[in-house]
């Protein structure tokens, strides 16, 4: 969550610093730069937004998704399952919860000159921990049905 903020920042401080690195990173793209120049004058433009909103997309996966762990996790100690079983899924849901929104980061930063797809699958160990955190919610709520509410134990 902090790092999604602090990207908010920094887009609110600076958005053009972004939009800069960006429109530099697309005049390195060889691809782009083999294009003539009325196609590449759009290719240009559709990649920028494009190349941006991963940016926007770092910020809102990983504020949304570290609130939605911080409350899963608050929500799985009221659980009264095995404690290898509670630890097991905590870590996922922390790890998967944090480590997943650097995809979208990284896909940002080095997409305009790698090009988007290569760079989401450069880093797509960081897209699989969305995968490790879809599980363990899933896990959390299995075990909420299976395990009695701790608060509820006399």
């Amino acid at each position: 969550m902090i790092a999604g903020v602090f990207i908010a920042i920094l887009f609110g401080a600076n958005e053009e610093m972004f939009k800069n690195k960006i429109k530099a990173g697309l005049e390195q793209n060889v691809k782009i730069q083999q294009m003539a120049e009325p196609e590449r004058t759009a290719k240009l433009a559709s990649e920028q937004d494009k190349n941006w909103r991963y940016y926007q997309r770092f910020h809102f996966h990983s504020t949304g998704i570290g609130a939605m762990s911080l409350a899963l996790l608050i929500f799985l100690s009221f659980i009264a399952a095995p404690e290898r079983i509670r630890a097991v899924t905590a870590y996922g849901t922390a790890i998967g919860g944090m480590l997943y929104p650097f995809v979208w980061l990284f896909s940002g930063i080095y997409g305009p000159s790698m090009g988007r797809s290569e760079a989401k699958e450069a880093f797509a160990v960081f897209g699989y921990m969305g995968g490790v955190f879809l599980l363990s919610t899933l896990a959390i709520f299995i075990l909420a049905l299976v395990y009695p509410n701790r608060l509820t134990r006399s």
